[in-house]
C-alpha cells in the first residue's frame, strides 16, 4: 500500500527531480542559505533533513550513504560531517527554516530562502 507517500513531483520526471533535490541540498549544504522558490524547498527540505541526521551518527556507512546521495563530493560531505553536523548534536530536527521573500517579479512564483537554523 502507498498510504502517505504523495510527494511534490516539481513538473518533473524522477531523474530530473531527483538531480534537482540533489544540487539543491548540495548548495545548501555549500552556501548554507539559498534562495528558491517554495515549491523547491518544501521538497528539498526533508531529504536535506536526512543528510544531517546520516551525519549525526558519523560511521562509515552513513558517510558512505551520504556520498551516494550527495554524487559523491568529498567536500561537501567532509563539510556535512565535521562542521554542520556537530551543531545539531543536540537537536532532535528541525535542522532547516523557510522565509517567504514574496513573489518574484517575472512570474509571480513564491520565492523564499531555506537556511539551517
Amino acid at each position: 500500500m502507498r498510504h502517505a507517500k504523495q510527494r511534490n513531483k516539481l513538473s518533473r520526471d524522477a531523474g530530473h527531480r531527483r538531480s534537482l533535490l540533489r544540487n539543491l541540498s548540495k548548495q545548501l549544504i555549500e552556501h548554507e542559505r539559498i534562495r528558491t522558490t517554495q515549491p523547491k524547498a518544501k521538497a528539498v527540505k526533508p531529504e536535506f533533513e536526512k543528510l544531517i541526521t546520516l551525519a549525526k551518527r558519523g560511521d562509515l556507512h552513513s558517510r558512505r550513504r551520504a556520498m551516494a546521495k550527495l554524487n559523491q563530493d568529498k567536500f561537501l560531505v567532509h563539510k556535512l560531517f565535521e562542521e554542520i553536523a556537530p551543531r545539531y548534536a543536540a537537536r532532535n530536527g528541525g535542522y532547516t527554516r523557510i522565509i517567504k521573500l514574496g513573489p518574484r517579479r517575472s512570474d509571480s512564483a513564491e520565492m523564499v530562502f531555506i537556511e539551517l537554523v
